[in-house]
């Protein structure tokens, strides 16, 4: 089984910590594992984040909080990683905040290392971040249609995977994380992403993230917009999205 989406944000960029995740993932019978890291970790990735600094200046500290190393910190790991024999598949790449603004550079930027995997994920609309609890909920949630704000976090998702930049797109769904829902019914938004996944050859992750980051009561994607993209052939890559060794595989028995 895979564990396609896994961070190394909350401890350094060691040999030793990235082998607690590989432990971790060999004892809960994971036989590949996908170790990344988000964008926003790294310097060079600084211009991808104008618009969300630029909103309001609790969300510019929370990007410089977590900018702490250069990609060639992370990409010299990744191959003195690769040397060693190592008790199961071990891949590395990064998760990459889309933005349709910034496909050109992230272009150049990606095509920089040979990562194994790119993830494109969603994590602001129009600059607002969806998913700091209160700090969203005042900038984001309360002040801005429900609806609006779930059409525009699916047309930057469609636009990540048309983008052809990524190999998988992460939590798809995961908009849905506080339990806030808009007023209409998103079947045929799940159909079209499909669509979109399937004709690009991008995978979509069903990412347990949410249920246990966040409690949300769904483990991984809606049953729908799972099925649906089984009908259409998409590949679904299972996902724990953990932040510490001890969550890889978390709640991958109730998918």
């Amino acid at each position: 089984m895979i564990d396609g989406h896994t961070h190394l944000e909350n401890g350094p960029l060691t040999k030793e910590y990235v082998h607690q995740f590989i432990d971790a993932a060999f004892e809960k019978g994971i036989d590949h594992l996908c170790i990344l890291d988000h964008t926003h970790r790294f310097f060079e990735f600084k211009e991808l984040y104008d618009q969300v600094c630029a909103f309001d200046v609790r969300q510019k500290k929370w990007v410089e909080s977590k900018q702490k190393n250069s990609i060639h910190e992370y990409y010299s790991l990744i191959k003195e990683i690769k040397k060693e024999r190592l008790p199961i598949k071990v891949s590395f790449g990064l998760e990459v905040c889309f933005s349709p603004n910034h496909i050109d550079f992230l272009k150049e930027k990606l095509n920089e290392f040979p990562y194994d995997f790119l993830v494109g994920a969603i994590h602001s609309i129009d600059g607002a971040i969806y998913d700091l609890h209160e700090l969203s909920k005042e900038l984001l949630w309360t002040k801005n249609d429900v609806d609006m704000i779930y059409r525009q976090y699916f047309d930057c998702l469609i636009q990540a995977i048309d983008s052809k930049l990524f190999t998988q797109i992460a939590h798809p769904d995961v908009i849905k994380m506080y339990e806030i829902y808009p007023s209409y019914d998103l079947t045929n938004t799940y159909i079209e992403i499909a669509k979109h996944a399937s004709k690009a050859n991008v995978a979509l992750e069903d990412n347990t993230g949410a249920s246990y980051r966040y409690h949300h009561p769904e483990i991984g994607l809606h049953p729908v917009f799972r099925n649906i993209l089984k009908e259409h052939n998409v590949k679904i890559i299972t996902c724990s999205d953990a932040h510490y060794p001890k969550d890889v595989a978390k709640n991958f028995d109730q998918l």
